[in-house]
């Protein structure tokens, strides 16, 4: 079966430990993704929840854990139906330690051709991952605002 993917690949100058820690980390969470809180202990089997406002957004299970190296995640959409309905997708986060930097590939990806979910987290994903890398290099994030904000930049 097809698949549809997103990857995205930065390089952070920080370490291996400290992007582990961004994260997994509740309080640097909310700071780089726009106020989203998550609810999870990283551990295998264990579960993740995703919240803007109060309101539930993705949930999933963690797939993999291998603190500073890599995590995978299983990941549904719970706030948009036609993205509910598409299941579940998977998403592996795999950081690589370059000399001073680290390399931080994102990969999500879902069953199936043309997938509406995977078109708006690509979107979103760059938005995040450009947050993290500032947050993680100065200490303050690219963009500033709340999710809902950040969709309204997206479509005018």
């Amino acid at each position: 079966m097809a698949k549809s993917t997103f990857v995205y690949v930065t390089y952070i100058r920080t370490t291996p430990e400290k992007l582990w820690h961004a994260l997994t980390t509740p309080d640097l969470i909310k700071q780089y993704r726009f106020g989203m809180t998550i609810e999870s202990d990283w551990k295998v089997g264990s579960t993740w929840r995703m919240y803007s406002d109060g309101s539930l957004m993705d949930s999933g299970e963690i797939l993999e854990s291998a603190p500073q190296k890599r995590l995978v995640t299983r990941w549904l959409n719970e706030w948009k139906p036609e993205f509910k309905a598409e299941g579940y997708s998977r998403c592996v986060y795999e950081i690589e330690p370059m000399g001073a930097a680290v390399k931080l590939t994102v990969n999500h990806s879902i069953e199936g051709s043309d997938s509406k979910f995977i078109a708006a987290v690509s979107v979103g994903w760059a938005m995040v991952v450009s947050n993290l890398k500032s947050f993680l290099e100065t200490g303050e994030v690219a963009l500033v605002g709340s999710r809902s904000e950040m969709r309204s930049r997206q479509h005018p």
